[in-house]
């Protein structure tokens, strides 16, 4: 019982794993541009969570929507700002720029918040649920919960809509798009936009039961990458995929080898696929 809880506790923190992984898939699809500061965004939205409790005093069913607001507004201004004109060099002032917009976010974060860990309660969204004899924490259930139902809703947006469809077409041939009337500039910042959102609604929700620092972000880049190159750039169901098995990984890892090297497995595994299969699991679509 005990291992099976392990596990389910494995996919809930894997489901946020696979929701922001998912904004920085989205990203790649569209335009082939790696943001480097994908985990600083999704620093800033537990920042803001945290923020939004302490300050006015708002529960999760504000600050989590509040938080997808702001982070889209971010992830617009900065196609509109810095990736648009990035994007028309070589590939590496793609990733200087990204890379420099993490530092300036991060050491931004130091100036406002200072280094002092934050967070928020524990009580904040209640204690534990038992069900079926597992002991799950509210906060995780309910973050994990909705990180899966965000993500799917993602994957169905891309595949089964109009938007998505205007989304997939500037992803595959820009020029042919715009020979069909679709604007490429205003697909590409909502693009990043939704991106962004993503990591606003999964920073607010690890909020619920993580730790808060301008560093933080650095780990969830990380976690990020591996899970995005081990779904396929590209793929929104493969960062899913990926984000639930790095999550059982994570955990089970844990539990029987300790925690310290929890990371050393997941990277090894990471080594393993890409050496096997270089594309991700499912490839780009």
């Amino acid at each position: 019982m005990i291992l099976l809880q392990v596990v389910v506790s494995g996919l809930l923190m894997g489901a946020v794993y696979a929701l922001f992984s998912s904004g920085l898939t989205l990203i790649w699809g569209m335009m082939n541009v790696v943001n480097f500061a994908h985990g600083d965004f999704v620093m800033l939205a537990m920042y803001a969570a945290f923020f939004c409790f302490t300050m006015l005093h708002l529960g999760p069913i504000f600050f989590v929507p509040g938080a997808a607001v702001v982070l889209f507004v971010l992830g617009v201004v900065v196609y509109l700002g810095l990736v648009r004109h990035v994007a028309r060099g070589p590939m590496l002032a793609q990733i200087l720029g990204t890379f420099g917009l993490a530092l300036v976010l991060r050491y931004a974060a130091f100036w406002a918040f200072s280094a002092n860990f934050v967070s928020l309660p524990d009580t904040l969204v209640g204690g534990t649920i038992d069900f079926a004899g597992l002991r799950l924490e509210a906060s995780r259930l309910i973050g994990g919960g909705l990180a899966l139902v965000i993500t799917l809703g993602m994957h169905l947006v891309l595949t089964r809509t109009m938007l998505g469809s205007r989304l997939l077409a500037v992803a595959e041939d820009r020029n042919a798009a715009m020979l069909m009337g679709i604007r490429p500039d205003r697909m590409q910042a909502l693009a990043w936009g939704v991106g962004a959102a993503s990591t606003g609604v999964a920073g607010a929700l690890i909020a619920l039961f993580f730790y808060i620092s301008p560093t933080v972000g650095e780990s969830l880049s990380l976690i990020a990458f591996v899970v995005v190159c081990l779904g396929g750039f590209g793929s929104v169901p493969g960062a899913l995929i990926a984000g639930l098995g790095i999550g059982v990984i994570e955990a089970l890892s844990a539990y029987l080898i300790g925690a310290v090297y929890q990371d050393v497995l997941v990277y090894a595994l990471f080594l393993v696929v890409l050496w096997v299969r270089p594309q991700g699991l499912l490839g780009k679509l």
